[in-house]
């Protein structure tokens, strides 16, 4: 069969899942026309991956998307911790951790909070944000070859349902087809890592008597450790709804058609302490737990993302969220050069700063395995099990020394041992409340579609700076005055120092990229702005 031609996209997607439907929404929200093909016919139908961390949800908060997953997520809004135990049913328990944000401390760094929403229930809201800004979403479509050129990619797509061939023309790729990712392997790029870790037989099940056993224990996970039923208890609506993650040997020749029923449904009273508890299994799904990273994040115009570029044990829910802000970083940095502000050697920094943090998160999410004990994960000899710190850093913390920025300084720690949100270039950008008016924002919602320059006592002179910058660049940079003048734009909340918040003085500037970090910043008067602006934009934009 010969394959139809279409018009040329400027992006496009493979994979439909989380991370496939995040970059959807964000080049989306950029005005990037793009096309992702999902070769399943929908999304998932499996309560996986749960967790969204703290920035994700600041993510989907700039994208639109945050209320509509509160929504979605609303049955699990009062789960929180895990309980470690080896029955429900006997005094042998634990509480690695009881709250997520304990003294609710986070509001002062964040204007949005951690978000427990399964990938079933998350992956529609996605589908439907995207859609809303353009998205062109395909479902029963696979990528069947592509190959690449000096000026783009031609991919031939398949019609599950019809068998139909499609041929596309996209300036770029974006690979977020999966840890067995086939466009990883057709690029030929290699990982690195301990590999395999352990592997799990997800089941879902039904059993209205579990809730009365349960009774308050509002957790996330309840890790049991019956020596002869261990695994992972995990509610779905604290009713009658519920996913067990059994461990599964596949090395010692345990198949998956070993997990019968009747073998799950009394694995799972034996490890609940519940004796003929009726039990009605209604799914099993493997899953395999693992630690790799790519050695490369790109090759030529095809980028990876999410899983196809790194791989992460579970605990933590480190490795969805570093897909999504894979996605988040990779979209901004598309849409700047697609829009001719920046030259494509931009693209070279989004493995520059995101490979590092992939390899930190996840060495860390393997040690938070180890420290929680994670059914069916048994660490090397010598690997670290002690107790893990600065989570919070690992989810929302991390700094990108190389890449887009200017002034960062190369010996910053990628995941650092304490949060330092305190504007540091190639750091997220500090959070505090402004007010416009009556409407109040968070300095995070002014950061999405553009580069934006905040300052105070001298803002005049950095706005002629910024006018003359749009003018050579073609950049829709913003700039904000911040104070309570009446020419200033936003005031602080409660009278806060926004210059020291940001490591700054009145008279100074920071500059912050479309994803909230930072990219420069003036600690002082600058003699010259229009022209340190111009140095500063043209060394971050490849156009020096």
């Amino acid at each position: 069969m010969n394959p139809t031609v279409e018009d040329r996209v400027p992006v496009l997607v493979v994979g439909g899942s989380l991370v496939g439907l995040s970059a959807s929404l964000f080049l989306g929200r950029l005005g990037i026309r793009h096309l992702l093909v999902e070769k399943h016919a929908d999304t998932s139908r499996h309560p996986r991956g749960r967790g969204n961390n703290v920035r994700t949800m600041e993510l989907f908060r700039v994208a639109g998307a945050e209320q509509p997953i509160r929504e979605a997520a609303s049955v699990l809004a009062d789960n929180h911790g895990i309980l470690q135990a080896r029955s429900l049913t006997g005094d042998d328990q634990e509480w690695l951790f009881k709250e997520i944000d304990p003294g609710g401390g986070l509001a002062r760094i964040s204007p949005s909070a951690w978000c427990l929403c399964s990938q079933n229930d998350l992956e529609p809201v996605l589908v439907r944000c995207a859609r809303e800004h353009g998205g062109d979403l395909r479902f029963s479509t696979e990528l069947s070859s592509f190959e690449q050129d000096a000026q783009g990619v031609r991919a031939t797509l398949k019609n599950r349902e019809t068998g139909e061939l499609t041929t596309v023309h996209a300036d770029y790729l974006i690979a977020a087809d999966g840890p067995r990712s086939p466009v990883r392997e057709r690029l030929g790029i290699g990982q690195t890592g301990p590999g395999d870790l352990f592997h799990n037989v997800s089941i879902t099940f039904r059993a209205p008597q579990l809730a009365e056993v349960v009774g308050d224990r509002r957790f996330i996970a309840c890790y049991l450790t019956h020596p002869e039923a261990d695994g992972a208890l995990l509610p779905v609506d604290n009713k009658a709804d519920w996913v067990f993650h059994a461990p599964w040997h596949p090395d010692t020749g345990e198949t998956l058609e070993d997990f019968t029923d009747e073998r799950c449904i009394d694995h799972i009273r034996r490890a609940t302490g519940v004796p003929g508890m009726e039990i009605e299994i209604t799914g099993k799904a493997p899953w395999h737990a693992a630690e790799r990273v790519a050695e490369r994040y790109a090759a030529g115009r095809v980028f990876l993302a999410g899983d196809s570029a790194h791989e992460m044990s579970p605990t933590g829910a480190f490795g969805s969220n570093t897909g999504i802000q894979d996605a988040h970083n990779l979209a901004w940095k598309l849409a700047t050069v697609l829009n001719g502000a920046a030259g494509p050697e931009l693209l070279a920094t989004y493995e520059a700063e995101r490979q590092p943090v992939a390899r930190e998160t996840s060495a860390r999410a393997s040690a938070r395995s180890a420290e929680h004990s994670h059914p069916g994960y048994a660490p090397a000899p010598g690997a670290s099990g002690g107790r893990q710190r600065g989570v919070l850093t690992v989810a929302l913390g991390y700094c990108y020394p190389r890449g887009a920025v200017v002034g960062a300084d190369p010996a910053l720690p990628v995941v650092p041992d304490q949060m330092r949100l305190t504007g540091e270039p190639g750091t997220r950008a500090p959070h505090m409340w402004l007010r416009a008016g009556t409407e109040r924002r968070s300095t995070l919602d002014l950061y999405e579609k553009s580069f934006v320059l905040l300052t105070g006592t001298d803002g005049e002179m950095w706005r002629t700076a910024v006018k003359g910058a749009n003018e050579e660049f073609s950049l829709g940079l913003d700039c904000y005055m911040i104070g309570t003048g009446p020419n200033d734009d936003l005031a602080p909340e409660d009278g806060a120092d926004w210059a020291e918040k940001h490591g700054t003085t009145p008279e100074g500037a920071v500059l912050v990229r479309p994803d909230g970090f930072v990219a420069w910043r003036a600690e002082g008067r600058v003699a010259d702005p229009e022209a340190a602006l111009r140095e500063v934009l043209a060394a971050l934009l490849c156009r020096s």
